[in-house]
């Protein structure tokens, strides 16, 4: 909006927070996000504005069909849908019984008190404790790097639990919810609606991270880290005008400004609270965050002759593996290597096995190669590796996370024109994120429209008989 003046502080001397891409002699590494599902169409969107639009590539079809699930040391294709469940290896006669049983059980009808679930109950009550066992634990294992007993179904998969509030059955929900997107695009002419996509650029996620530092330009300052937040006025908050606020920074005098928007991680953000609202900040430092390293390595595709087409594979961490998952990024999109080479991303520590950011790179990248040898028995050394270490990598959505937000809001009322971002709240993904700065966008102008245009002078000969001029 052209009336706002809007300015970016970035504490890193690089944006995009964990999103970019390293160009590394030929290969394309993602630092963080691999690429972005359109089921929601806040990213698109962006995509749009931006341009980039014709620069969009999609997941390739082996990646979108072939996942696998590493047990016991051995690769399995993770089923799709209902039906490949009831016919995966993985579970026994007894766990597909209980799966299909899933059909007819009543949806839970909780009171308020104890509405929260965590992911593994939700699965263990719908489908079985067999299934819950290896597939919620995968789920959460591929997602958020979590532990399935802590976090929590409403916060991490609202859609899923509302499939069973409202079908009262996962599985049947499902269908009909398939059959009304295709009669809804039947009735409007268009052709059926198909499943959600992954896609990224040709350069890798730096393309977007570039389109945005381009658009935004002056409106962007790196290597200012804001030190402290400070209320401009003495009024008391909640009480009278909105303050405004002086942002402090050790790189730049004191920033004024009408509303400020924390998208910094949680952890930051209470840091830059705590000194103005103890009981916020602290609600804001009690969302956990897991440890991640990415192991990036690159071997020559001749040394790989076992490894299947697909996305990658995921480790559950029952299965207590070095590495929670392998993706194969230049399987998944093109020009992620160089020619003859393959570019793969290990994924290893997560909430259960943190432990392992504290070794060093040689016994970190020792206990990859292992893993690789055993899984996907690949016994040449890569021929190029980058290790990239998050200590707080991915926000835990753990049970009471939804009333933790309910407090948080609540407090943030005694702070108006001060507005909480980041995907420590509603939801992890670059979707999510997309799609809290659309809500948070449209929220800056309702509080602040533009001003009203004058009423343009009537003509004098146009005015009522006996009318003066204002």
């Amino acid at each position: 909006a052209a009336h706002l003046d809007v300015v970016v502080l970035e504490a890193r001397e690089r944006a995009g927070g964990n999103v970019g891409t390293d160009e590394v002699h030929g290969y394309r590494v993602e630092r963080g996000p691999n690429g972005f599902l359109d089921r929601t169409p806040a990213l698109p969107r962006l995509v749009q504005a931006l341009g980039l639009s014709d620069q969009l590539v999609p997941a390739s079809r082996g990646s979108r069909r072939f996942r696998f699930l590493c047990v016991h040391g051995r690769l399995y294709r993770l089923p799709h849908g209902p039906l490949g469940l009831l016919a995966t290896p993985l579970l026994s006669w007894r766990g597909k019984r209980d799966l299909l049983a899933e059909l007819w059980r009543r949806p839970r009808r909780p009171s308020a008190a104890e509405a929260d679930e965590s992911v593994y109950d939700f699965v263990a009550r719908r489908a079985g404790r067999e299934a819950a066992d290896l597939f919620a634990d995968a789920l959460v294992t591929g997602i958020q790097g979590g532990d399935p007993r802590r976090l929590s179904m409403a916060a991490c998969f609202p859609r899923i639990v509302a499939l069973e509030q409202q079908y009262g059955s996962i599985i049947r929900g499902l269908i009909r919810h398939a059959r009304e997107r295709k009669r809804q695009a039947r009735r409007a002419g268009q052709p059926p609606p198909s499943p959600p996509q992954l896609w990224s650029f040709r350069e890798g996620l730096q393309r977007l991270i570039d389109a945005l530092v381009q658009a935004l330009g002056g409106s962007l300052r790196l290597g200012v880290a804001v030190t402290a937040l400070q209320p401009a006025t003495d009024t008391a908050p909640g009480n009278g005008p909105a303050p405004r606020w002086l942002l402090h920074s050790t790189t730049s005098p004191p920033l004024a400004a009408d509303a400020v928007v924390l998208a910094c991680p949680a952890y930051a953000q209470a840091e830059l609270l705590a000194p103005l609202d103890p009981p916020l900040a602290a609600e804001i430092a009690a969302i956990p965050y897991n440890r991640i390293a990415v192991v990036a390595l690159g071997y020559r595709q001749v040394d790989c002759p076992q490894v299947p087409d697909g996305f990658g594979y995921i480790a559950p961490q029952s299965q207590r593996r070095d590495v929670l998952g392998v993706q194969w990024c230049s399987a998944i999109f093109p020009e992620r290597a160089p020619a003859g080479m393959v570019l793969w991303r290990a994924l290893c520590g997560g909430v259960q096995r943190g432990d392992i950011l504290d070794w060093d790179d040689h016994t970190l990248l020792r206990a990859v190669q292992q893993e690789l040898a055993q899984v996907l028995r690949v016994q040449a050394p890569p021929a190029f590796v980058r290790i990239i270490r998050y200590p707080r990598a991915i926000p835990q959505y753990e049970i009471g996370h939804l009333a933790r937000l309910q407090r948080i809001d609540a407090a943030g009322q005694r702070w108006p024109h001060l507005f909480l971002s980041g995907n420590a709240y509603r939801g992890i993904a670059l979707n999510d994120c997309a799609e809290e700065a659309e809500r948070l966008a449209a929220e800056f102008l309702r509080r602040f429209p533009p001003p009203a245009s004058p009423a343009p002078a009537m003509p004098a000969d146009a005015r009522p008989s006996g009318a003066t001029p204002p």
